[in-house]
């Protein structure tokens, strides 16, 4: 009996033990779980921060990511809980170090795979003891805008400097052969060659700056695109003409296109100018104008010596020419079909090309017919429409359009 009073006692005393263990053992975990809770930002931190616009990251004290914006992840800033650059990782060091606010502008790979990059100007500041604030906003588009900009400057720089040079030569020669008639008479000619070079290529470099400022979706109009190719190829007829070549339009488009009538204009005269330009004499240069599927297009074909593949992948570049030296004969300045891929991406069409070596070259544009003109052409027609009959005879002219018959 004694030993099952013992066995009872030592049985009572380990359950009791094993009571206060669990007791301690929830207290513990409750420390635990208080320690551990989920970090937050100071009250309306989170409202502020998706208000800005800007991608951002928030980071505590062992730069692990507490939170982030869509764009942030989007940019390739953050990958999970991490901070993916090197670079943000220096900057976030620096400023919980010095206590100040630093900013800098990143070049940055946009992922693992790829040499894409994305230009980002970085602001760190400290927003608690314990957290740091990252601002992240795109410059990408905005810097290559500008190296766009100053490869421009230095193209048009370098390119007025020859014709400009040319001239200043040329008078000097003028000045110091006053005595020889037919010298006089060579350098002026020449001079007035150089002049007319340098004038047009100031013209297009106003023309294409116009075009940078021009929004077509604002400023634009129904333009019929016949009329457009009627006038570019009269303002052409004095180039061909001085070379033998006959413009020879064919096709009629009834739909019309929405823009700018006159920057139109340019583009299709610079592609008729540039097939007269690197023809031979007594060819053809052809103009077809076609309607289909919702877009109208214009081609025109040249019996030049053609392009090859190397030169049609660049030939619409600024300031680029197959044969510089040729260009420079015929009076090219390198920047019309830039003008012309330029004025036809603003009014949301294409320009494209086809060339072999030997059997010349056609540029076609693509443009997008102005949606809902059929309604509108009846409504102009019925409220021009008289209430009564209209007795006289109609015919079709040429161009396809209705005319009424002439009354005695």
């Amino acid at each position: 009996m004694l030993i099952g009073v013992i066995a009872g006692l030592i049985g009572l005393s380990f359950g009791m033990f094993g009571v206060l263990a669990f007791r301690v053992s929830e207290q513990q975990r409750h420390i635990v779980d208080v320690d551990v809770d989920d970090p937050s930002l100071p009250e309306g931190a989170a409202e502020v921060l998706a208000v800005l616009g800007r991608a951002f990251v928030v980071v505590d004290a062992i730069d692990g990511v507490v939170r982030a914006s869509p764009a942030a992840y989007a940019y390739g800033l953050v990958r999970g809980h991490t901070l993916v650059h090197q670079q943000l990782l220096e900057m976030t060091a620096k400023v919980r170090r010095d206590g100040v606010i630093l900013e800098r502008q990143l070049e940055l790979p946009r992922g693992p795979l790829g040499q894409g990059t994305i230009v980002v100007q970085v602001r760190a500041a400290v927003i608690t003891e314990e957290y740091i604030l990252l601002l992240a906003d795109d410059r990408t588009e905005f810097t290559r805008t500008e190296e766009v900009r100053n490869d421009f400057v230095a193209n048009v720089s370098h390119e007025l400097k020859t014709p400009v040079g040319a001239i200043s030569l040329l008078a000097e020669a003028l000045e110091s052969s006053a005595d020889d008639p037919e010298a006089v008479k060579r350098f002026a000619k020449r001079m007035h060659k150089e002049s007319t070079r340098l004038a047009a290529l100031v013209q297009d470099i106003i023309e294409l700056s116009r075009l940078q400022g021009a929004d077509v979706a604002q400023q634009g109009r129904p333009v019929d695109i016949n009329t457009v190719v009627s006038e570019a190829v009269d303002r052409s007829q004095l180039p061909a003409e001085s070379k033998n070549i006959q413009l020879v339009v064919g096709g009629h488009a009834d739909a019309r296109v929405y823009g700018d009538q006159d920057l139109l204009v340019t583009a299709l005269r610079n592609l008729i100018d540039n097939a007269i330009r690197y023809s031979p004499e007594n060819t053809k240069v052809g103009i077809g104008i076609r309607a289909k599927d919702g877009l109208v297009a214009v081609s025109v074909t040249d019996q030049g010596e053609g392009l090859s593949p190397e030169d049609q992948e660049r030939v619409f570049e600024r300031f680029y020419r197959v044969d510089a030296a040729r260009s420079r004969h015929t009076g090219g300045t390198g920047l019309g079909l830039s003008i012309v891929k330029h004025v036809i991406s603003n009014h949301g069409g294409e320009v494209t090309l086809w060339s072999q070596p030997g059997q010349g070259s056609t540029f076609t544009i693509r443009l997008p017919e102005m949606e809902g003109q059929g309604d509108a052409d009846e409504a102009g027609k019925a409220a021009a429409r008289p209430s009564g009959p209209d007795p006289r005879p109609q015919r079709r002219d040429a161009a396809g359009v209705h005319e009424q018959g002439a009354t005695a």
